[in-house]
């Protein structure tokens, strides 16, 4: 009852339809960067086998950093607002992203490798005609998993610091709090819930059925 009402004040209000705009584009923006940045680094450790052995380590020791950790350096380095937010979606990113791709680029067979270097392709040829292709369903489960982090990160750091102009779901969610405001803060969550099946089953999901399933890459 209270829950449903705060649910439909809320959004008749714009007040959290607003709110969940502002956390979906910081994360749309973290998404692009991270992937970006995975591909790149994860890329060049195909090349150089020295860098493949500093690159995995390092990737090896910041997954294992919890965002939340990061979130006194974001606001040193960055400050309070949006870009802190946003580095913090990165990170939660980068680093299960260019596990997910390295390991993908790994598990291409020798084969494939062989007949590359056979008709000629230059390594940067060779990553995005072979390893690439051959890496994509890793690479979506990678995205996946970043997304999945990354959304809990956005809404953990929105709670502590709130976001640019005091907007994002999380930043809702304390002022619910601060207000003793249950039902909104429960209405909120359950906002969170929603959007995060949403893209799982509605975008991911369909996806893979329409690609990597229908090509028999996966399963």
């Amino acid at each position: 009852g209270d829950i449903g009402k705060a649910f439909v004040t809320a959004f008749t209000e714009r007040e959290l339809g607003t709110m969940v705009l502002h956390s979906l584009s910081l994360i749309i923006k973290g998404l692009i960067v991270g992937i970006a940045l995975a591909l790149v680094f994860s890329s060049l450790s195909v090349i150089s086998e020295t860098f493949y052995t500093i690159y995995n380590m390092i990737v090896s020791m910041c997954d294992l950093i919890p965002g939340i950790a990061l979130i006194p350096v974001a606001i040193l380095w960055i400050g309070v607002g949006d870009g802190a937010i946003i580095f913090m979606v990165i990170h939660a990113v980068v680093w299960p992203m260019s596990r997910s791709i390295i390991d993908g680029f790994n598990a291409v067979p020798e084969l494939y490798l062989e007949v590359g270097r056979n008709i000629g392709l230059s390594p940067v040829k060779l990553i995005f005609g072979v390893f690439l292709p051959a890496a994509l369903p890793r690479i979506f489960s990678g995205i996946k998993v970043g997304w999945a982090r990354a959304w809990r990160g956005l809404i953990s750091a929105e709670m502590i610091f709130g976001g640019g102009g005091a907007l994002g779901i999380g930043y809702f969610i304390q002022d619910r709090r601060t207000n003793t405001d249950i039902a909104g803060v429960f209405a909120a969550i359950i906002v969170i819930v929603i959007i995060g099946m949403v893209v799982e089953y509605g975008i991911f999901r369909n996806i893979e059925n329409k690609t990597f399933r229908k090509w028999g890459m996966t399963r």
